[in-house]
């Protein structure tokens, strides 16, 4: 991996792939869900959709048919704290893959015509997602969680804040976040590197957008809070979630490895407890999120509403195990060749590669090496392990539940742990 600065200061991060013919090319911009107001949540994903609605140059079916043309992918993802358009295509299409983002990127009309039919698709989405309890009780688990502190803000937005916006709107957020500064270039492939930094200067080099100066983010306080929102559904779908670990905390591969073991994968305690033994859940998992400052550890299951409290005394003597015994020697070394494994299968895509890139110079601006990263995995110990399991469950946790009824969920005590947490 090697990097580089443009000659106005834009950032840019290579890895060469000598053995494959695809490269994947991707614009990171630090701004996302997290960077919004009340007033504009919604925006950072709005403007995700806009870049691909035609430029000066390009109508969005001139995009489409420029990819379609020849067999390359491009996307972009809004994110809680960034936003990114990306495409794969073979090595010698980077130039006109490189063209075409820059040109959305920088040239993007935000035609109002265009905004207004964008508009529509997007409160589609929103209400599509309003329709999918299962994936409604995790934006539910973050207010539980955060309360009313951006983070907890939906990725989608609102329908009466976006029915507000215009292209003036979506300008002036633009020229406050997408700058020089908040930019990262993440490619990775075969590529020759002194021709893509020509290439960029090219197409890139002009950009002069700098930040303004910024107030620096608010770091959220976990509020361990309870949520119910009433819906007809044939499940109860529930969300218990803890303080979890920051992108930098020195024990994030601690906190990996316990949700492993509590509900990462089939051999979980939580999927062979609840699913397996007793066929009371088709999904139950657990997962962790990091942020740049916290993060989130949650529990999640969907469940008949008669099961409900089955599934929530199981979930809640699991966690009263690991408060009291922790992990066993063979589930923290399993976890270990679990997470070595997924890492290093991952790494076989220069879609993977080129995304952990961006993430890592743009939110933490250092890299590790594969052999880096395994030997801090390698080198989690059981007290680590215990260390972040009390953190986990020193405070009360949050609940979030979508579904009919919430008697079950409604009378877990969220205190329980902490009195008693090893």
């Amino acid at each position: 991996m090697n990097k580089y600065t443009l000659s106005n200061g834009l950032r840019v991060v290579v890895e060469y792939i000598p053995t494959v013919r695809s490269v994947s090319f991707g614009i990171w911009v630090k701004t996302g869900s997290r960077n919004e107001t009340p007033e504009n949540n919604g925006i950072s994903h709005f403007i995700e959709h806009m870049l691909f609605k035609g430029t000066a140059n390009r109508s969005s079916k001139d995009i489409a048919d420029l990819f379609d043309g020849i067999g390359g992918n491009v996307n972009a993802f809004t994110s809680k704290e960034y936003t990114c358009y990306f495409a794969k295509v073979l090595d010698e299409h980077l130039p006109l893959a490189a063209d075409a983002l820059s040109d959305m990127f920088f040239h993007s009309t935000l035609d109002p015509e265009e905004l207004a039919k964008e508009k529509n698709v997007i409160l589609e989405e929103i209400a599509m997602y309003e329709d999918t309890p299962d994936d409604k009780v995790h934006d539910e688990a973050s207010r539980a969680s955060y309360g009313d502190h951006p983070l907890a803000y939906s990725i989608l937005g609102l329908d009466e804040r976006l029915t507000a916006m215009n292209s003036d709107t979506l300008r002036g957020y633009m020229d406050e976040k997408y700058t020089i500064d908040n930019t990262v270039i993440s490619v990775a492939g075969n590529v020759e590197e002194n021709a893509l930094l020509a290439l960029l200067e090219k197409h890139f080099g002009a950009f002069a957008n700098r930040s303004k100066g910024e107030a620096p983010d608010v770091s959220p306080a976990f509020r361990g809070d309870y949520l119910f929102h009433k819906k007809k559904t044939e499940q109860n779908h529930i969300c218990i979630s803890f303080p979890g670990c920051s992108i930098t905390d020195k024990n994030l591969y601690a906190m990996i490895l316990l949700n492993n073991a509590l509900g990462g994968g089939m051999s979980s305690r939580l999927f062979q407890e609840i699913r397996e033994k007793r066929g009371l859940a088709y999904s139950v998992y657990s997962y962790h999120t990091s942020y740049a400052d916290t993060g989130l550890f949650t529990v999640y299951a969907g469940t008949a509403p008669k099961q409900t409290k089955d599934v929530l005394d199981l979930t809640i003597e699991q966690l009263g195990e690991l408060s009291v015994n922790g992990l066993a020697d063979d589930e923290l070394h399993r976890g270990k060749e679990q997470l070595k494994g997924s890492l290093i299968l991952s790494l076989e895509s220069t879609s993977s590669r080129m995304n952990r890139l961006g993430k890592n110079e743009l939110m933490i601006g250092r890299h590790y090496t594969l052999d880096e990263l395994l030997k801090r995995i390698d080198g989690v110990t059981m007290d680590d392990v215990r260390e972040v399991t009390k953190r986990l469950l020193a405070s009360p946790f949050a609940v979030a539940m979508v579904g009919s009824n919430d008697k079950a969920a409604a009378q877990i005590r969220r205190d329980q742990f902490v009195s008693s947490s090893i």
